[in-house]
């Protein structure tokens, strides 16, 4: 779970989508799907209007946009992804603006598929007042809402509240995987718990990215993807 400054949206939006700078062919191959909605009319229904205005208007210390980073499991079908992440969409984000796309890119270690989702999305909730831009990202006015912005869905929560809205989404998303999972005839389960706190004494494997990968010489590779198999094996 991660958020972007003012600034930084639809820079992001363009790397995910794989537009602008990141629209070279080399650069889409991993690209399957993208999709957004919940738009305010002022946008066109075009994301990247939508974007431009949060960096231009949104507070100087507020979150331009928050992103869900998930990885997706591997033995379903690109369309029965896709029809996943869509049913996450409706049940987490709701009616709050959003983009997502999808990715398939190849493990750098393993050189299998590694598919996952990129969820942005805004926090200013649509409340059916009509706002120009500008006005949309202003402080939202509980006593007279028509002179503000839209109201922020994190606005005024407490640092303890929002830690476990964030062990709740990760709840709900194993759950809705699961659940996709054995409606698609696959035995593989998923557990969003840590290690400890499923009684499990393995220290958690770390996403070590592309970047650490390829600075590995050949004999560190075969170690790390032998440990690997050793504690996928001692898990089953």
């Amino acid at each position: 779970i991660k958020s972007g400054k003012r600034g930084k949206a639809n820079e992001h939006a363009n790397y995910i989508a794989r537009e602008g700078k990141h629209g070279k062919e080399d650069k889409k191959k991993d690209l399957i799907a993208v999709e957004h909605g919940n738009l305010p009319a002022w946008s066109n229904d075009n994301p990247s209007n939508f974007w431009k205005m949060a960096d231009q208007h949104e507070r100087i210390n507020g979150a331009a946009y928050r992103e869900f980073e998930i990885a997706r499991p591997a033995e379903l079908s690109p369309e029965q992804n896709l029809e996943l992440v869509k049913k996450f969409v409706i049940e987490e984000i709701g009616s709050k603006p959003f983009q997502f796309a999808i990715h398939a890119p190849k493990s750098a270690l393993s050189g299998v598929d590694q598919p996952h989702v990129h969820l942005m999305f805004s926090d200013r909730k649509p409340d059916g007042i009509e706002r120009t831009p500008k006005q949309h990202f202003k402080r939202y006015n509980a006593d007279e809402p028509e002179l503000g912005g839209c109201r922020k869905d994190s606005g005024g929560k407490a640092p303890d509240v929002l830690k476990n809205e964030v062990k709740s989404t990760r709840a709900r998303w194993a759950e809705l995987q699961n659940a996709y999972l054995e409606m698609n005839g696959h035995a593989a389960r998923v557990d969003h718990r840590s290690n400890r706190d499923r009684g499990i004494d393995q220290e958690a494997e770390r996403h070590l990215g592309q970047a650490g990968i390829n600075k590995m010489s050949s004999d560190e590779k075969l170690s790390y993807q032998t440990k690997r198999q050793g504690s996928q094996q001692a898990s089953a």
